[in-house]
C-alpha cells in the first residue's frame, strides 16, 4: 500500500479490540479503538477513516442503528462484526449498508486477510479509466455519476455497478460478482448479492427512472444494459 490505510475499531471488549489493532498494525496499518456505540458517529464528524470495523453489539447504541445513520452522510466501507450468524440478521446489516460480515468466533488473521482483500479490489478499481460507458466511473472519489447525477453508493454497491459497467451486455453469474466484490473465497449466499442488486436498482432508478438498467438473468445472474437518453 502506498500510504498507510486507517482502520476504526469499534469493539467493547478491550482485549478482543487490543488484539485487533496489534495484528493490523503488524501489517501497516493506523487503528483507533472505541468501546461505546454513542462515541462513533461524533469521533467520525472529527476524524477519517478507510474502513471502520463495527461489533454489532456495543453499550450505548449497536451498530445497526450507527451503521444506519452513517449511511445518511458516509460510504466508508463497514464490516460489521457479530455472533448473530443468522441469515436475516445478515441480509439486514446489507440493506441499511454494511459492506461485509465478520462473525465470531474469528481469527485476527482471518480479520487482517479480509480488510487486505478489501482494498485490493479497491486499487484495482482505481487502476481502471475514470470513464467507462454510459455511468461515469470516479474510483478516486468513489463516485458513480449518470449525466452529471450523483449515485449515493455504499463501497459494494460502487464495486458491483463498476463490474457491470465494465461490460455492459455480459451476463455475470451470482458467483462471478461475489468473487469480484470479495476475493477471500468466502461461503456466501445468492442472496447476499441479490440483497446490494435491490438496493442498487433502487439507487440507480432514482437517476434513470423508468428503465430497467441492471437485468436479471433468470437461472444465471444479472447483466447491465446499454441506456440510450
Amino acid at each position: 500500500m502506498s500510504s498507510a490505510k486507517h482502520i476504526l475499531i469499534v469493539e467493547d471488549e478491550p482485549k478482543l479490540a487490543q488484539l485487533l489493532s496489534d495484528y493490523l498494525s503488524k501489517s501497516d496499518f493506523q487503528t483507533n479503538c472505541i468501546d461505546n456505540g454513542l462515541a462513533v458517529l461524533p469521533w467520525l464528524a472529527e476524524h477519517n477513516t478507510d474502513l471502520i470495523l463495527l461489533d454489532l453489539m456495543l453499550p450505548g447504541k449497536n451498530g445497526m442503528d450507527i451503521c444506519r445513520e452513517l449511511r445518511k452522510t458516509s460510504n466508508v466501507p463497514v464490516f460489521m462484526i457479530t455472533a448473530q450468524v443468522e441469515e436475516i440478521d445478515r441480509l439486514l446489516g446489507l440493506e441499511i449498508g454494511a459492506d461485509d460480515y465478520i462473525c465470531k468466533p474469528y481469527s485476527p488473521r482471518e480479520v487482517v486477510a479480509r480488510v487486505k482483500a478489501l482494498f485490493r479490489r479497491l486499487d484495482q478499481l482505481t487502476a481502471k479509466p475514470a470513464t467507462e460507458h454510459f455511468f461515469a466511473i470516479d474510483p478516486e472519489r468513489y463516485e458513480v455519476r449518470y449525466h452529471n447525477k450523483l449515485l449515493d453508493l455504499t463501497p459494494a454497491e460502487f464495486r458491483l455497478l463498476a463490474t457491470l459497467n465494465a461490460t455492459p451486455g455480459r451476463v455475470y453469474s451470482r458467483e462471478q460478482l461475489m468473487t469480484q466484490l470479495y476475493d477471500d473465497h468466502r461461503i456466501v449466499t445468492d442472496r447476499t448479492v441479490d440483497s446490494h442488486i435491490k438496493n442498487l436498482r433502487k439507487k440507480v432508478a432514482a437517476v434513470i427512472p423508468g428503465q430497467e438498467v441492471i437485468v436479471s438473468i433468470y437461472g444465471v445472474g444479472y447483466k447491465l444494459e446499454w441506456v440510450y437518453s
